[in-house]
């Protein structure tokens, strides 16, 4: 995390995360027909890392830069590993479609800033020299909207593309999806074993738009 920006802890911010499990972006479970359910999952699998809606160019500095806003560190990996990039990408080809251009000038921004100070792209910088990218763009709507896309990605439902592994559900505590509550799961003496399942496992939710 940039540690000088006016922004929360990582600690922190994994504390108050816990109220977008589940939330993709305002994306939320919609129900739909089974069969129209298992399509769209299929075609998503099928889709599986090809990018949907921005260019290797793009795609590469928004790794860089989900990469700074949650990085790895000892408390396990962070928004890259569990695909935030992937979640954006795919929003922006569906339900974000309309901040695609914000992307468009958001990402070219970032790259002419590292440009500017040290003449090459974004994520060739060194993290250090990142970080004082992304401090000066603290104040901008786009790195707002990529911050806030970044966490959404990281910590929302699998199946919108982030959250790769259950990463972000393992780095909150959160146990998964889970369509009944047992007395084990009650207990406050224990910690809950994770389901490792998305809501739309169960065949009582079918898939919302990606």
């Amino acid at each position: 995390m940039i540690s000088s920006m006016a922004m929360i802890s990582r600690r922190e911010m994994l504390k108050r995360v816990g109220v977008l499990i589940g939330v993709g972006a305002g994306l939320q479970l919609a129900p739909r027909s089974l069969v129209q359910a298992q399509a769209r999952s299929q075609g998503l699998a099928a889709v599986g890392d090809a990018l949907m809606s921005l260019s290797p160019a793009e795609a590469e500095t928004l790794r860089a830069i989900v990469a700074r806003l949650i990085p790895a560190d000892q408390n396990g990996p962070g928004a890259l590993e569990a695909r935030a990039d992937r979640f954006i990408d795919r929003a922006l080809a569906g339900a974000l479609k309309n901040l695609r251009s914000a992307y468009t000038s958001g990402l070219a921004d970032v790259n002419a800033r590292a440009q500017s100070s040290k003449d090459v792209a974004f994520a060739k910088l060194s993290p250090a020299d990142q970080d004082a990218v992304l401090r000066e763009m603290q104040q901008t709507p786009f790195f707002n909207l990529v911050r806030n896309h970044t966490i959404q990605g990281t910590f929302s439902d699998p199946f919108y593309g982030g959250n790769e592994n259950f990463i972000g559900w393992e780095l909150i505590g959160y146990p998964g999806a889970r369509i009944a509550v047992s007395a084990n799961l009650q207990r406050m003496d224990i910690k809950p074993e994770s389901s490792r399942k998305s809501a739309y496992d169960y065949g009582m939710f079918s898939k919302g738009e990606a």
